[in-house]
């Protein structure tokens, strides 16, 4: 479970990675992607269901965000 926290935690610092809104968005769901994939195949949830959800919730997040300069 610690594993898991701290994967998330860093994953999360990455999200938002990029200069504009669209490439923020775009490595943010390619970050949630595999990370979602990892996750799903480790909990039974299937690495699919857990790639297409991990990168609606990580393109969303990056998205979100604004760079700080």
């Amino acid at each position: 479970m610690r594993n898991l926290v701290v994967l998330t935690a860093i994953l999360l610092t990455a999200t938002a990675c990029g200069d504009t809104w669209g490439q923020r968005a775009v490595t943010g769901g390619g970050i949630g992607a595999g990370s979602g994939a990892v996750i799903g195949a480790l909990t039974g949830m299937g690495p699919l269901t857990g790639a297409l959800i991990g990168g609606a919730v990580g393109a969303g997040a990056g998205a979100a965000t604004t760079p700080r300069r």
